[in-house]
């Protein structure tokens, strides 16, 4: 059993509208785009001048005009987390880092978050692209509670928008930038508990989704689209057979890749549109920080006697989830 102790998330303010994009004569408006992927707005860490004036046409050159690192956000949506939690940074045990664009080959990225928030812990980074919040609770749930610390740290740093090509309309219109970061424990109990997990890879498919190093992202959207919406309802359908409560009850928080593709989710598993979470219309594709943050921006409103089932797919490929469940089940 793994229990969420607290949630966090930060997104940078600089923001990216549809307006601003049709600015770019990329071909796009705001039409296009929300018949696509229903997105109207996104966050970066990028000047929007800057954007504008070179299109990112260099991604290494954005590092060096972004307004916050990635252990900047990260410590950012740590600090959040940590608070809800009523715990401080000298109580974390163990931190964990992963996502889509680390700002350096070494050192591991969790090293620079830990550094940024003052732990002294071992920090390591377990990545998996967008798939990479149910890796780490796939992967930490595996370990024996007995050998692990009282807490652990677990954090998504991804400002992608600096390996955006923004004279590709096709992917463009669909990255924001997010942290996220959640305080965990196995040993100590919390309100938040996470009861079921899964993880999944077709390495076959590595290629369909990539960033290389130094270079823009790109994907081939039509079998990724598909692929998305295909793993994310079967990984549903695993999650809703370990609910211990009603199944029709149940809320959803898929990976946030664009709202068509969640819409088609929601549809396909019979889930209550009223118990669809999500926020990619409002801050985009923010990868493996997406989900977690969406259900940080819920904190609040976590439903006593609850169930949640978060789904999260990626580049890899990798699929998995995990069913959240809220007190105590009625």
């Amino acid at each position: 059993m793994i229990y969420i102790h607290g949630l966090g998330h930060f997104h940078p303010p600089n923001e990216i509208d549809n307006a601003f994009l049709t600015g770019l004569d990329i071909g796009t408006n705001d039409e296009w785009i929300l018949e696509r992927v229903g997105i109207r707005s996104r966050r970066t860490v990028l000047p929007l001048d800057y954007i504008a004036s070179t299109r990112n046409a260099d991604p290494l050159a954005s590092h060096a005009v972004s307004t916050h690192s990635n252990a900047q956000t990260a410590a950012e949506a740590a600090r959040m987390a940590l608070a809800r939690a009523g715990l401080t940074a000298q109580d974390i045990g163990l931190v964990w880092a992963g996502g889509c664009s680390p700002q350096h080959t070494i050192p591991a990225e969790a090293c620079k978050i830990a550094a940024e928030l003052g732990i002294a812990a071992p920090s390591v980074d377990v990545s998996s692209a967008c798939s990479t919040f149910a890796a780490h609770l796939h992967l930490l749930g595996s370990m024996n509670p007995a050998t692990m610390p009282d807490y652990v740290l677990l954090v998504t740093a991804e400002n992608n928008t600096r390996t955006v090509d923004y004279r590709d309309r096709s992917t463009a219109v669909l990255w924001g930038d997010g942290s996220a970061a959640a305080v965990v424990s196995m040993r100590v109990p919390a309100r938040l508990r996470v009861v079921h997990t899964s993880l999944t890879s077709d390495p076959s498919g590595w290629d369909k989704v990539s960033i290389p190093t130094g270079g823009h992202f790109a994907q081939q959207g039509t079998a990724v689209q598909g692929f998305a919406i295909r793993r994310s309802g079967q990984t549903l359908n695993a999650l809703r057979g370990n609910c211990r409560g009603d199944k029709d009850r149940l809320h959803f928080v898929g990976h946030q890749a664009n709202l068509l593709m969640l819409q088609s989710v929601v549809t396909r598993g019979r889930i209550d549109p009223e118990r669809h979470w999500f926020n990619v219309d409002a801050y985009g594709n923010c990868g493996a920080a997406g989900a977690p943050s969406v259900l940080s921006q819920r904190w609040d409103q976590l439903p006593e006697g609850g169930e949640i089932a978060v789904v999260v797919v990626g580049s890899g490929l990798t699929w998995g989830g995990a069913l959240l469940q809220v007190g105590e089940i009625a």
